[in-house]
């Protein structure tokens, strides 16, 4: 007791100051995490050791500096592992925790987002999820960089339930969301787009699996080592959807209502002309980016354009007409092969919501088959009640013929929502590498 007499006597004033902070931080978090969960509270137990660290120091947790002078070399050694540690488990906590980068990667969302924003995403928005695979390299999402091996990114045990932590909010209509890949759970590791359920529906699950020539190897992932998308929510849980003609109708009681479009929602168009080739700089003028100007023939162009940018290029001379292209070239939509629907006229289908329970029939099935089988683990059966233990999302890009989404793939769990987008810090034009200075800092939720 003497000894930790003296020791308590030699804490300075600051030192009991950063104690109280740091213990203060550490105990919001704690009962943040344990939340709904009381016996998580039994990580306090390590409140001591937080304390312990600004006092009386009984851990000496830097006792490489004693090398200073005798061992220089070591003691810078140490010193390195000491600060990468430290960065290490900050960062860790603070993606998994608070807020994460995430980099637009196509052009699903232009114009609403481009490709190379870089976006600055709030975990705690909708609440942050606790690691369901913890042991992993910060800052990868799944696959090591190829100059450290390459290999998975993190273990696969333990392996914790979901659980999602306390938000202020739920993904909302209008909002953008950032959620992991929901087919994502099986992934060919040379053909990654489009994804492995789709790759079975056009070649068969024998050839996918056969030829790894093409295909590459077929690997599993748990759901918060899946990629991440960025998408528009166009439903929530409890809402009925459908699209007539590229409009979105949703229903949350006994009205169909028409969701407004936003500003910068595109459809690709087929534009003919009388033969004439249009100039770099008028296309830089009407907003087409270098990757999205095709020519198909001499006469005829395809396009992805917003109204503003079709009415320009109508007021085009040399412009003969403007026409929607085919919806029968978006292909099969979800459920594949089990309805006659398409990406511009589809549905109506049900958003479940957490608790609804549903009879299934022969025409809902094959919608509802996938929740059962990938997202919740458990029986369904025509003829028979089901009870929904999530909530879902339909999420859909602004890039309409150029976003693969829920049309395609179906619902979003709960469990796969990261987080929401709150502005762009950073944006690189992709067709000439600059800064786009008129972006820094700009609002990236969805919200008006």
């Amino acid at each position: 007791m003497e000894h930790l007499k003296d020791r308590l006597a030699k804490v300075t004033r600051g030192g009991w100051i950063r104690a109280g902070i740091w213990c203060a931080l550490y105990i919001i978090f704690v009962v943040w995490v344990a939340w709904g969960d009381w016996a998580s509270l039994g990580w306090l137990a390590l409140l001591p050791i937080v304390a312990d660290a600004f006092t009386t120091k009984y851990i000496n947790y830097s006792w490489w500096r004693k090398y200073k002078d005798t061992k220089p070399i070591l003691f810078t050694i140490f010193s390195w592992v000491d600060a990468i540690v430290f960065a290490l488990v900050a960062v860790y906590f603070i993606n998994l925790y608070i807020f994460q980068n995430y980099q637009i990667p196509s052009a699903s969302l232009e114009k609403t987002l481009r490709v190379g924003d870089f976006l600055y995403v709030s975990k705690m928005a909708y609440g942050a999820r606790v690691p369901q695979t913890p042991l992993s390299m910060p800052l990868v999402q799944h696959t090591m960089p190829a100059w450290l091996g390459g290999g998975k990114s993190y273990f696969d045990n333990p392996h914790w339930d979901y659980k999602r932590l306390a938000g202020w909010t739920s993904p909302q209509k209008g909002d953008i969301v950032v959620f992991n890949f929901p087919t994502g759970d099986t992934v060919c590791t040379k053909m990654q787009n489009p994804d492995y359920y789709t790759l079975c529906y056009y070649y068969g699950e024998n050839v996918v699996k056969a030829r790894k020539d093409v295909f590459g190897d077929i690997v599993t992932r748990p759901v918060d080592r899946r990629e991440n998308y960025v998408k528009r929510c166009v439903g929530t849980p409890g809402d009925s959807l459908k699209i007539i003609d590229n409009v979105i109708y949703t229903k949350s009681s006994e009205e169909w209502q028409r969701e407004p479009e936003k500003e910068g929602l595109q459809l690709n168009y087929l534009v003919e002309t009388d033969g004439h080739i249009f100039g770099g700089k008028y296309l830089d003028k009407v907003g087409i980016s270098l990757a999205d100007r095709i020519q198909i023939d001499a006469n005829l162009y395809h396009f992805p354009l917003t109204q503003a940018m079709k009415a320009e290029l109508e007021k085009n001379p040399h412009v003969l007409a403007v026409a929607l292209e085919p919806e029968q070239q978006g292909g099969a939509v979800y459920p594949l092969g089990h309805n006659e629907w398409t990406r511009d006229n589809y549905g109506p289908i049900y958003i479940p919501r957490k608790g609804d329970k549903l009879m299934i029939t022969e025409d809902n099935y094959w919608i509802y088959r996938r929740i059962a089988d990938a997202y919740e683990f458990k029986p369904m059966a025509i003829g028979q009640e089901y009870e929904f233990e999530m909530d879902y999302y339909w999420m859909m890009g602004d890039n309409r013929h150029n976003s693969a989404d829920s049309r395609y793939w179906g619902f979003v769990p709960e469990d796969h929502v990261v987080g929401r987008p709150v502005f762009i810090w950073l944006s690189l034009d992709k067709d000439n590498r600059h800064i786009r200075w008129n972006r820094l800092g700009r609002k990236a939720t969805g919200r008006n």
